[in-house]
């Protein structure tokens, strides 16, 4: 194996396992902590008077850059068997798919116990206003933040990795972190994090739509029909052909009905792999959004639904993994 290579797979390898297995421990200093700090004490100081576009650009910009110059500084300087474990601790503080899965896990646990919990539970991972949702709102919010975040949390920045290595990975938090803060068209962030959310909009451009696709790939394959026995190769095939084709039709179809320019490709994705429907009006901090539905059956989500979205969750990521690799393999040896 090229030097080059381990020193990109093994932290790569070695961080991405650490998430597979803790997530993120309460008791572990986090970077993105610290980054959503330093924005919002930039959006104090900053977004008020004139200028509020310009100020809110230089911020993201200049953050954005400061991270990804700092990470490639810090590792540059350390000698090999450092590079790969800061680097594998890095990696595992950019990868979220642990906690993600857990955190939606919890709140079908807990709606199915009382709704006031399922409420106060999945307020944790949305942030639209839950004190009203009934208990199909709730299902449904965690489920669409589960696809969603599939590829914030694990697509994108597998896909910054293999461009970008470590740095161009923690870059896209700060990116990621910014949009989730300031990226609101509400009347405090419109001016102010008009930059941070179309700089977010780029950078998830072509991951969202590979998410979207690595599901489809991932989603579970047709059952035979009834009396058929073995394996039969041409209808089995067929069928796996026409269910897949029929994702990417819906996908197609309602993909670009969010507000999102590519949320709504993982969330249809999802929406189609459970034969349900997203989106629709909601509240984000005290403001009125009237989105539009991604799907058309508006059947009742279940925890079957939440088990069946985290197997496909956790075979897209892993698929995603693989590619990674074999691009780093490819790029080691040309």
């Amino acid at each position: 194996m090229p030097v080059t290579l381990m020193y990109a797979l093994l932290p790569l390898l070695a961080g991405w396992l650490l998430d597979l297995f803790m997530g993120d421990p309460l008791w572990l200093p986090h970077p993105v902590v610290l980054f959503g700090k330093t924005i919002a004490i930039c959006e104090r100081k900053l977004n008020h008077g004139s200028y509020r576009k310009c100020k809110g650009a230089l911020v993201a910009i200049s953050l954005i850059i400061a991270v990804y110059a700092a990470a490639w500084f810090i590792i540059d300087i350390l000698p090999s068997f450092g590079r790969v474990g800061v680097g594998s601790l890095l990696v595992f503080f950019c990868l979220a798919g642990h906690t993600l899965r857990k955190e939606v896990r919890m709140v079908f646990e807990a709606v199915d116990r009382d709704l006031e919990a399922g409420r106060q539970q999945v307020a944790r991972i949305v942030g639209r206003d839950t004190t009203e949702l009934s208990a199909q709102e709730v299902r449904t919010a965690a489920l669409e933040t589960l696809a969603e975040n599939l590829s914030d949390g694990v697509v994108a920045p597998l896909f910054w990795f293999a461009l970008l290595g470590v740095p161009g990975m923690l870059a896209y938090k700060m990116v990621n972190t910014l949009d989730s803060m300031i990226g609101y068209r509400t009347e405090r962030y419109k001016d102010f994090g008009c930059w941070a959310a179309h700089i977010d909009d780029i950078a998830n451009y072509i991951s969202a739509r590979l998410t979207a696709l690595l599901m489809i790939m991932a989603s579970p394959l047709p059952l035979p029909r009834e009396g058929e026995k073995g394996f039969v190769p041409s209808p089995l095939l067929w069928r796996l052909f026409t269910f897949h084709f029929l994702l990417f039709a819906f996908v197609h179809k309602y993909g670009h009905c969010h507000a999102s320019p590519n949320s709504g490709y993982p969330e249809a994705a999802l929406a189609g792999i459970l034969n349900c429907r997203f989106g629709g009006p909601h509240y984000y901090f005290g403001q009125f959004f009237d989105k539009p539905y991604i799907g058309e059956n508006d059947r009742l989500l279940n925890t079957d639904d939440m088990k069946k979205a985290v197997r496909v969750n956790l075979t897209a990521e892993f698929l995603m993994l693989l590619i990674v690799c074999g691009w780093l393999f490819l790029r080691s040896i040309l």
